[in-house]
């Protein structure tokens, strides 16, 4: 067997595959992230929804941003999704404005692209996470008890 690495897995000739900063800053090129006294601003005036998708132990760990809706990132889609049968009752249309929220702003910025696939153009992430509004003293709550992704009433499963 002949070839590369890269030719097995692209063909010959082509390019090869995205690393995830390349990845990162491609798909950050599509929307305008969102810092957080900016994300704040859209809570508070009722703008957006703020989607944190951070683990549960991290949640747990560093608190909750109050107002913000819990979901983890494997239901994101099917919970966002205007049309699907599973979304939260917040997902009214496809011009809702939506600022994901993950530890760091990395995952947030994936996760920020998959939606603008369903049609929410006007979802962004937050630049720097959970972590940046911390750091920015905006207000955090601590969670009463172990904290359970939103799941509207009736929902099955995704």
């Amino acid at each position: 067997m002949s070839g590369t690495d890269t030719d097995r897995v692209n063909g010959p000739g082509e390019e090869p595959p995205a690393g995830i900063d390349e990845l990162l800053e491609r798909v950050r090129r599509d929307y305008v992230r969102v810092g957080p006294r900016e994300a704040y601003d859209v809570a508070r005036a009722g703008d957006g929804l703020l989607v944190d998708i951070r683990y549960a132990a991290l949640r747990e760990r560093d608190g909750l941003i109050p107002g913000a809706v819990v979901v983890e990132r494997n239901e994101l889609e099917w919970r966002l999704d205007p049309r699907g049968s599973h979304r939260l009752p917040e997902a009214t249309g496809h011009d809702l404005r939506v600022v994901v929220i993950c530890n760091e702003g990395y995952a947030s910025s994936l996760a920020a692209v998959s939606l603008h696939q369903l049609g929410l153009r006007r979802a962004t992430d937050l630049i720097g996470g959970f972590q940046a509004w911390r750091a920015d003293g905006l207000p955090v709550a601590a969670p009463s008890a172990p904290s359970a992704p939103s799941v509207p009433a009736g929902a099955r499963e995704a």
